[in-house]
């Protein structure tokens, strides 16, 4: 396999060298260009993809973790929520309410920083499930804007024995450049270690599902995980995993490793590697 090193931003650069090379070149050779060309556009808007990926996943964690900590984990010992983070709960109704206000900016115990509101709201256990609602007002993840929310079904133990979550998300990202990305999805998140241990460190998940993409620059990408995702409470990024990308009818794969905790995911598209920066 022949592999590239894929930066975001240097598409632009790429595409104009095309267009100076083509117009001196035989019809073959610009078939062969616009290929090529079109395989960057590939890997460049995955880039974005991914990254946003990390937002709205790391949003999720933080959702499902504010819920545990409350409802789940008695006798907690280690929270993933610092001090700067005021925590409101109220019940009426046999419905509760929870709003998590993190300010102007609270960094997280595993180091996002985070500002603006969330708010949860949820009903009684009924046959050892829950529905949970969120949304987020002026909320930021990272220096993203994040908006709109997300329904989250909690079964407290799978067939495997595992506490499981079913969640649609519907997001907005809103980079400071300007790029907006929509992402709507369905990934179901089973709890596979760490539970009732009180601490938020040795907790990992396998996430499975898939999720829809429109950018504001015209893009639109659909994805079908294929492998069960790895994602440790310890690691910003998934450590293992595959995911299945179509992009106007062509495929690619993304590899997000063997288990190593880093900042790097393999995008293959037409047999060429591409190494993937997530942040």
């Amino acid at each position: 396999m022949k592999k590239n090193l894929f930066y975001p931003g240097i598409l632009t650069l790429l595409l104009f060298s095309f267009l100076l090379t083509s117009c001196s070149k035989d019809e073959a050779v610009d078939e062969v260009a616009t290929t090529s060309v079109s395989d960057l556009v590939f890997v460049e808007e995955s880039t974005q993809v991914s990254q946003a990926d990390v937002t709205t996943d790391g949003v999720i964690h933080m959702l499902e973790t504010a819920y545990t900590e409350i409802e789940e984990e008695s006798g907690r010992s280690i929270s993933l929520f610092p001090n700067c983070v005021t925590i409101t709960i109220s019940t009426e109704n046999g419905v509760t309410f929870v709003t998590l206000d993190f300010g102007f900016g609270c960094e997280l115990q595993n180091g996002a920083v985070v500002s603006g509101i969330v708010n949860i709201t949820y009903g009684p256990i009924q046959n050892g499930t829950r529905t949970m609602t969120y949304t987020l007002e002026n909320f930021s993840w990272n220096n993203k804007d994040v908006a709109g929310g997300a329904t989250i079904f909690r079964e407290r133990s799978n067939a495997a024995g595992n506490p499981q979550s079913t969640v649609h998300a519907d997001l907005q990202i809103s980079y400071p450049g300007g790029l907006i990305i929509q992402k709507d999805g369905t990934r179901v998140r089973e709890w596979i270690e760490g539970f009732g241990t009180g601490s938020w460190l040795d907790n990992v998940w396998l996430v499975t599902g898939n999720r829809d993409v429109v950018s504001n620059t015209g893009f639109s990408h659909s994805g079908v995980i294929t492998e069960a995702l790895r994602r440790e409470a310890t690691c910003p990024h998934f450590v293992s995993g595959i995911v299945e990308i179509t992009r106007n009818g062509d495929q690619g794969t993304l590899n997000f490793g063997d288990g190593s905790c880093d900042n790097i995911a393999i995008l293959t598209v037409n047999g060429v590697d591409y190494t993937i920066i997530l942040n």
